[in-house]
């Protein structure tokens, strides 16, 4: 999230808190915050787990994920979908620690 949107969501919670917006207004301002989920390309996967450094397997232990599932994503065999697309998402984004 950029230093910009951080600062807006966080006035809007204090604005939520004091009863200046409402829960349907606030739940607007959390989802523009979310991390936008991308497609990611078989070379996408790749040169992620590459830039970090890590195995196959590791790598797959960061997603919860198969080892096999990793390859077959790289390989071009399978997509990554749902909660695994998310959490690639998120590592390419705000880095590991964000997925740890």
């Amino acid at each position: 999230m950029s230093d910009i949107l951080e600062t807006v969501h966080k006035t809007a919670k204090g604005l939520h808190k004091a009863k200046a917006i409402d829960k349907t207004t606030m739940r607007k301002f959390d989802a523009l915050c979310l991390t936008t989920v991308v497609d990611f390309t078989p070379e996408r996967v790749k040169h992620l787990r590459l830039s970090y450094h890590l195995s196959q397997p590791v790598f797959a232990k960061y997603l919860n994920v198969s080892d096999k599932l990793v390859k077959k994503w790289e390989r071009g065999e399978s997509k990554p979908t749902g909660a695994a697309l998310k959490m690639l998402s998120l590592a390419e984004k705000k880095g590991l620690d964000a997925i740890a």
